[in-house]
């Protein structure tokens, strides 16, 4: 479509490392208007430890949780909300899920830093709405990536995954990128401090 990307490697919990990739970012295209915060579960590698009893888990198992869902989020906002407030526009799009609404008994620390990610957002948004910026996050269950792969081993497997849902079927990318994509939008100009579940049907809470 006649863009241009720029690939740069960053740990999302280290503040220096997410504020180099912001001024390398910067650097190459002057300005950032739109963050996507789409980092998520315990990092790049799933463990299947991670899904133990919360009282058998701790501060060791949590941090991995909490960096990258909560802390993450924190670096890249700290890291582009001045420029935005500077040039009075910006939208930033904080990816969860909805074990942040809803919590999940095996992911409990995930729940919960989800959920801190959900408030961190609304209260952003009401810290920056009046410089022009917007803070919302989108709410995600299950979506056929890579990730989920290990789940879905059998159409047995698969059957029983979507009997959670109302929408018969896994979420696709596509999904989540609309509602992403109409967030970072000026058609989502009067939308702030929200959370929208793209699931499937999978929680319907308020």
């Amino acid at each position: 479509m006649g863009g241009k990307a720029l690939a740069v490697q960053a740990d999302i919990t280290d503040l220096a490392a997410v504020t180099d990739m912001v001024a390398r970012a910067t650097a190459e295209f002057g300005r950032i208007d739109i963050l996507v915060n789409n980092a998520g579960n315990a990092g790049p590698v799933a463990d299947p430890a991670d899904t133990k009893p919360f009282w058998e888990t701790g501060p060791e198992d949590w941090q991995k949780w909490v960096g990258t869902n909560f802390f993450g989020v924190l670096n890249a906002c700290k890291a582009v909300v001045p420029g935005m407030m500077e040039r009075k526009y910006g939208r930033i799009v904080t990816v969860i899920s909805d074990a942040g609404r809803v919590g999940e008994p095996h992911l409990a620390v995930y729940s919960g830093a989800k959920a801190a990610a959900a408030g961190f957002m609304r209260a952003l948004a009401k810290a920056v709405g009046r410089g022009g910026v917007t803070a919302n996050c989108v709410a995600l269950s299950s979506i056929r990536t890579p990730g989920i792969a290990g789940y879905l081993t059998s159409e047995e497997a698969v059957t029983k995954m979507l009997k959670s849902y109302v929408i018969r079927r896994l979420g696709e990318p596509d999904d989540a990128a609309n509602m992403i994509l109409f967030l970072g939008s000026d058609a989502a100009s009067w939308i702030t401090g929200q959370v929208y579940p793209v699931n499937g049907g999978y929680a319907i809470t308020p």
